[in-house]
């Protein structure tokens, strides 16, 4: 697992051509399906995805030109964007994901190193700019299950998994209303724990699982719980 934006990158562009091959395939009907977010089509999704990349790029230009810059203009405006989008034909919302996609690389390939080290104000406060190309990969591969066109955890890189499961874990720290927990993962020694581990259960089973079990995308049907009982319960995620 790695944090460096610049050895992301390829990650990034990994998943935005796995996305890219799912979506050539969708035809009207495809897009107007319903997504797995409630109340979104994946025609939501795929202007969401986009929107997002220009959010990131504002953030990156504003970390490589210290400006102000805010992701989005404004909670209604960034809802009003994906409403309006989320209609189009097939090919008009696939030429937006690529073309934003290229947006988001370009961005990236003009920040200088020292930029980098630099603070950003993202919708749920302050992140260091270093961490933007990791937000980016995250949308692409959660939002790419939220398709519910055939992209499942069980598919997301292992690298990626493992880095989401912790990242949500060490979320869950600070969260008063996450269950206390012992997670573990399937051939590995290594435990991660949630809140007092005396008396908690153990959650046992692949990283893919466990992350997509703590995000609501999987509801853990091949997670084991050790002692026997029902699975606890995540707050949701946000």
């Amino acid at each position: 697992m790695t944090s460096d934006p610049l050895l992301l990158t390829g990650e990034v562009d990994d998943a935005t051509a796995r996305l890219l091959r799912t979506v050539t395939a969708f035809d009207a009907a495809d897009v107007a399906a319903a997504s797995l977010l409630p109340g979104w089509t994946r025609g939501h999704v795929l202007t969401h995805l986009a929107r997002n990349a220009d959010g990131f790029v504002n953030l990156l230009t504003a970390a490589r030109t210290g400006d102000p810059i805010p992701m989005y203009a404004s909670a209604e405006a960034r809802s009003a964007d994906i409403g309006a989008g989320a209609g189009r034909t097939p090919a008009d919302l696939l030429d937006d994901l690529r073309r934003s996609a290229e947006r988001f690389a370009a961005a990236v390939e003009a920040m200088p190193v020292e930029a980098w080290a630099a603070t950003v104000q993202t919708r749920r406060g302050p992140w260091p700019a270093a961490m933007l190309v990791w937000g980016r990969l995250r949308e692409v591969e959660v939002h790419h299950v939220d398709l519910a066109a055939g992209y499942r955890p069980t598919d997301w890189p292992e690298a990626f998994a493992q880095r989401l499961l912790h990242e949500v874990a060490t979320g869950l720290a600070d969260n008063p209303a996450a269950p206390a927990m012992v997670l573990r993962f399937d051939g590995f020694r290594h435990e991660i724990v949630v809140g007092e581990p005396a008396g908690a259960p153990t959650v046992t089973g692949p990283a893919r699982e466990l992350a997509a079990w703590l995000i609501g995308r999987s509801a853990g049907e091949v997670l084991t719980v050790t002692p026997d009982g029902p699975l606890p319960t995540p707050p949701e995620w946000i």
